[in-house]
């Protein structure tokens, strides 16, 4: 199983790569698509798209998570990032992968813990979990690579494979492993 993860933006673009060996996530590569010298919005959203499409050919994802937008007070902004998102979006669904839309703090919390993590938390945690030698300079690339750990710990847990639907479920099915 190969999850690709992508933090959508107009100016840089985050992508992670994992893959599963057992019950963990193996590591397999990040980076960023840079748009920042792309004068124009349509040709940063076509190179979206073929860079994205080429991902997915290379490394041939079996499904996608993606981060999804948050709200903010820009309209304008919020637009071209949805943009950003859709055309993404776009790419996956040319080659019929699925796709799964997480909210930044869900992101964050899966990582670290804390649905207010900073960047640079949710970055040294993936360091960490990873044994990454260093950082990378833009830590798009880790937010990227954290849609992809989110979604493997929210799809490919153990409980899942217990039979169990959700906590509740499990709880329910198993309450004396609740304690006060």
């Amino acid at each position: 199983m190969v999850i690709l993860g992508i933090d959508p933006g107009t100016t840089i673009m985050g992508y992670g790569l994992i893959g599963q060996s057992g019950k963990t996530p193996q590591l397999i590569t990040m980076g960023v698509i840079h748009l920042d010298k792309v004068e124009d919005h349509y040709d940063r959203l076509n190179r979206i798209f073929h860079r994205v499409d080429q991902i997915i050919g290379q490394y041939t994802p079996h499904e996608v998570a993606l981060e999804a937008p948050f709200y903010g007070k820009n309209v304008q902004s919020m637009l071209k990032l949805g943009r950003a998102q859709g055309v993404a979006m776009s790419a996956a669904l040319s080659r019929s992968l699925p796709i799964y839309e997480y909210a930044p703090r869900k992101i964050k919390q899966s990582i670290t813990g804390n649905g207010n993590a900073s960047k640079e938390q949710v970055a040294r945690m993936l360091k960490d979990m990873f044994t990454i030698d260093e950082l990378p300079k833009n830590l798009d690339a880790t937010d990227g690579l954290a849609a992809a750990v989110c979604h493997f710990y929210n799809c490919h847990t153990s409980i899942a494979g217990n039979g169990y639907k959700s906590w509740k479920d499990f709880l329910r099915k198993n309450p004396g492993r609740l304690k006060s």
